[in-house]
């Protein structure tokens, strides 16, 4: 099932998803809003930035459509906390890691401490696009940088980023063929990972782990993503 949402403008494009009942917390809202998606997509795709539809940033990867980031911040909205730490795994263009900051630092003269968002990102090219995004773009996001609130790693996103862990809320923005134990061993006791698990037929995963370390996978919704890139895979 897909959702067209589409606006002329970034308020629009958010209102629309809102009146579809794809954003219901005004955080969310407040975020997308915040957010302006057309700072995250390349030049020649910018007259579609408002458009309910993924994008190409390469070859390799897209920035998604923008009724999957509002449903990913839905899904993840508890755990979206001043205070909490974050990863986003194939962090891509850096809007959702953008939209997620906002939700985590509301004010960013009085930051919660711990308060972490960490961007991973494998593809060379779409890591040094992400950076320039949040780095020169938005002055917020330049200033959170700056606090040591994002930080973002070029890197494997099978194997996560351990060394700021555990974390409270994990987003994976690209399709693992199956679920990578490094992340689940990532996840914070209460903590919630989004992420599509599957090769030609993905499921859209959320894997909560309960405050005794206990488990639980459930598939909420048939999606379709670019892989995750895995280094180790055999060309």
């Amino acid at each position: 099932m897909a959702w067209r949402c589409s606006g002329t403008t970034n308020h629009e494009l958010v209102s629309k998803l809102a009146k579809a009942k794809l954003i219901t917390n005004p955080l969310i809202k407040q975020a997308m809003e915040a957010t302006d998606r057309a700072l995250y997509c390349r030049t020649a795709w910018v007259p579609y930035a408002y458009e309910d539809r993924p994008l190409p940033i390469s070859e390799e990867a897209t920035i998604s459509a923008p009724h999957m980031h509002a449903y990913a911040l839905q899904l993840l909205e508890d755990h979206l906390k001043p205070g909490n730490r974050v990863l986003d795994v194939g962090s891509g263009s850096g809007y959702l890691l953008a939209c997620m900051a906002e939700m985590l630092v509301p004010d960013p003269e009085n930051i919660v401490p711990n308060t972490k968002v960490v961007g991973i990102e494998y593809v060379e090219e779409v890591y040094a696009f992400g950076k320039n995004n949040i780095e020169q773009k938005s002055e917020r996001m330049k200033r959170l940088v700056q606090k040591g609130v994002i930080e973002l790693i070029r890197g494997d996103g099978w194997k996560g980023y351990p060394q700021s862990g555990p974390y409270h809320a994990i987003h994976v923005g690209a399709a693992a063929a199956t679920l990578p134990q490094a992340l689940v061993e990532q996840l914070a006791p209460g903590g919630r990972m989004v992420i599509p698990v599957g090769e030609w037929s993905q499921d859209l995963m959320v894997i909560d782990k309960d405050v005794n370390g206990k488990v639980k996978k459930q598939s909420v919704m048939g999606v379709m993503y670019v892989p995750l890139v895995n280094p180790n895979q055999s060309q």
